[in-house]
């Protein structure tokens, strides 16, 4: 039960943050459902105890193969869902958490907050990068393979 409210919170923000933004209609279920699967897949990892550093990366690529998947799909550059997804992994909570330790002149505990900011963002970007890039990879080996037959035959 525990997975099917995240999931669907999830949702409502990935979805809610497409129309804030006035992303196309036709893509705001898809972003909803890649940001949705991407937080599943995070929050699994964390309830097995795996970092949060990881666990988001393993988030990113989830919703990064979402994303790639409902652009080929729906014909919408990429970034719509990627945008969309990638907002319950942001890690805002722990950036207040930083600022407000900063405020607060609790600079030890304001660059822990901060650190881990970092590294989660870090998480991401590399999640997604990786994942388009292998997916390049992929399809231009695809491309090639075809290529070849085409001259065989």
């Amino acid at each position: 039960m525990l997975y099917v409210v995240q999931f669907i919170l999830s949702f409502f923000a990935s979805a809610g943050f497409g129309i804030l933004f006035n992303a196309p209609r036709r893509t705001i279920l898809a972003g909803g459902l890649s940001g949705a699967f991407g937080w599943l897949i995070y929050f699994i990892a964390t309830q097995f105890e795996i970092q949060a550093v990881i666990a988001t990366f393993f988030g990113a690529i989830m919703l990064t193969l979402l994303s790639i998947m409902s652009a080929r799909y729906l014909r919408a550059p990429i970034i719509i869902f990627i945008t969309c997804g990638i907002i319950p992994l942001v890690p805002g909570g722990m950036a207040y958490n930083a600022m407000r330790s900063v405020v607060l002149q609790n600079y030890d505990l304001a660059l822990a907050y901060g650190f881990q900011v970092a590294l989660i963002s870090m998480a991401i970007a590399m999640g997604i990068i990786s994942t388009e890039m292998i997916d390049s990879l992929f399809q231009t080996l695809k491309r090639e393979i075809k290529n070849m037959r085409k001259k065989e035959a």
